[in-house]
């Protein structure tokens, strides 16, 4: 039986964390590539440390885009504000070791003769929805991104020039009869430049931005206030602890709330169904819910490389659906195309839109008029309904 009452906790890193650093380089080059060809074939894995950024992985696409691989990881370094001694956009060496794509992956994902385009690796990729939030995204997680992504936009806009580009947070919500009522404690643990500033001082910085972004009554007097508990965190980034593409998966998607997979996301064009059939069943799992067919909704996705067609789809409801799971399981399969040609045609996927994606979640974003997020969109729900 489900519990009625728990505590729940989830974490967020910031853009400037040194795993997001490299996520947001690799999706850069993504985005450059799709930009020239939308075809593009790409996975590209991303390693920062001190004063430098190593790039290694497959690509297939305009032979001109690796000519400009020092700009593009200049320009995400500058963007996210790094201009420190050990990791600064103008010196920080910069190594790029892409290659072309395997010979052996491209036969068994291109389309050829009667054969569809097949998937880029096998896998199971994990899908979530819940109506806790009106992005219809777990309140921990959701809640965590949203301090961070608040704190980034004072820091950026010199609002609070003394917070730096790192920053981690962490929420513990409280659930009665199902439901996020307010909040236990709240970690931040933020870079700052001026190393005089207490975690006292730190805490007076950020918690009016804080508070700001929480529901009205979450935050009480007993809410427990865990802000730089070490006492001083200036050294950040990729100078204090290095940083690899893809180690974020929780962080990028449910914060623990729901099953993952365990691909990673950043970095890969969408013919890698690690993060285009993820995309896909989050926006079934949405739709799900949106059509009032359950509370909760995980969907899952299984393919094979150089197989079109997904293995199998399982839905799980956890005892809130209005219609049996095999009704869902099968209204999904006739509404959408779960091919991951059919996945990238239905959700606008071969465009330069994953940059954006790095940091702040994949998931429980507004879509962009370019196509961006539009995983998030909840235009399937009639058609759903319809179908069962």
């Amino acid at each position: 039986m489900a519990r009625d009452t728990y505590l729940f906790t989830s974490e967020s890193v910031s853009e400037g964390h040194p795993d997001k650093v490299c996520d947001r380089i690799s999706d850069a080059v993504l985005d450059a590539y799709l930009t020239q060809d939308p075809q593009s074939r790409v996975a590209c894995e991303t390693l920062a440390t001190t004063n430098r950024v190593v790039l290694a992985g497959e690509v297939r696409g305009p032979a001109g885009v690796l000519d400009n691989i020092d700009g593009i990881v200049r320009d995400c370094i500058k963007d996210i504000g790094y201009e420190q001694d050990g990791f600064h956009w103008e010196t920080a060496d910069v190594a790029c070791h892409l290659h072309e794509q395997s010979a052996d992956i491209a036969v068994g994902v291109d389309a050829a003769g009667n054969k569809d385009e097949g998937a880029g690796d096998q896998g199971i990729m994990f899908g979530y929805a819940t109506d806790e939030t009106e992005a219809l995204m777990p309140a921990p997680i959701q809640y965590s991104h949203a301090m961070l992504r608040r704190l980034a936009e004072v820091r950026k806009n010199g609002t609070e020039p003394a917070l730096g580009p790192d920053a981690k947070s962490q929420l513990t919500v409280r659930y009665e009869n199902g439901a996020p009522v307010g909040v236990t404690s709240i970690v931040l643990s933020t870079q700052h430049l001026d190393e005089s500033l207490s975690s006292a001082a730190v805490r007076a910085m950020c918690e009016p931005y804080i508070r700001e972004v929480l529901p009205d009554g979450w935050v009480s007097a007993s809410t427990e206030w865990h802000v730089n508990p070490t006492g001083k965190f200036v050294i950040g980034g990729p100078d204090g602890d290095a940083g690899l593409t893809g180690r974020k998966i929780i962080v990028d998607t449910y914060g623990g709330a729901a099953p993952h997979g365990g691909g990673a996301f950043s970095g890969k064009d969408p013919t890698k169904v690690d993060r285009s059939a993820a995309d896909a069943a989050r926006y079934l799992a949405m739709n799900v819910v949106a059509a009032g067919l359950a509370k909760r909704c995980v969907i899952q996705l299984s393919y094979a490389i150089g197989v079109s067609k997904p293995l199998s789809i399982y839905a799980d409801t956890y005892g809130t659906g209005q219609v049996p799971e095999a009704a869902i399981e099968k209204a999904v399969a006739e509404c959408m195309n779960l091919t991951p040609r059919g996945i990238r045609e239905h959700l606008g996927m071969n465009k330069p839109i994953y940059q954006r994606t790095a940091a702040y979640g994949h998931f429980g974003r507004s879509p962009d008029a370019d196509g961006g997020f539009g995983w998030e969109k909840t235009d399937l729900a009639e058609a759903l309904k319809a179908a069962v």
